[in-house]
């Protein structure tokens, strides 16, 4: 073997050795390493976990305006109510200064006696 093959030879082999460290090299550097799966992991838990907490709080003002619309009703209710007990209480008093005696009340529903504590 002649100086001139055995350093194609040689030079082959150190091409062939630096290519395949190069591969090597290239590859590992373009794998994604564990804790690139962890993080895109976390990512991803932590956009749904605040998709969630939007989709929860949406759901809570909701909830808090249809709460303020029932509150207005009702209080809308006892201010009716309120009014009723007193028209009543002034045709009771009208019909008993004109000597007559009102018509005695049907009782009162069973569902209406927690709320009712008026004597009429």
């Amino acid at each position: 073997m002649s100086n001139a093959e055995m350093w194609t030879a040689v030079s082959g082999g150190v091409v062939g050795v630096a290519s395949a460290v190069a591969t090597f090299w290239g590859g590992r550097a373009a794998r994604r390493t564990r804790r690139d799966h962890r993080r895109d992991d976390f990512t991803v838990v932590t956009d749904r976990m605040e998709k969630e907490i939007l989709r929860q709080a949406k759901q809570l003002n909701n909830l808090a305006a249809a709460a303020e619309v029932q509150e207005q009703r009702l209080e809308g209710a006892g201010v009716a109510i309120s009014y009723l007990i007193e028209r009543v209480r002034g045709l009771t008093t009208w019909v008993r200064s004109a000597g007559l005696e009102p018509p005695a009340a049907p009782p009162i529903p069973e569902r209406a006696r927690e709320f009712i504590h008026h004597d009429v």
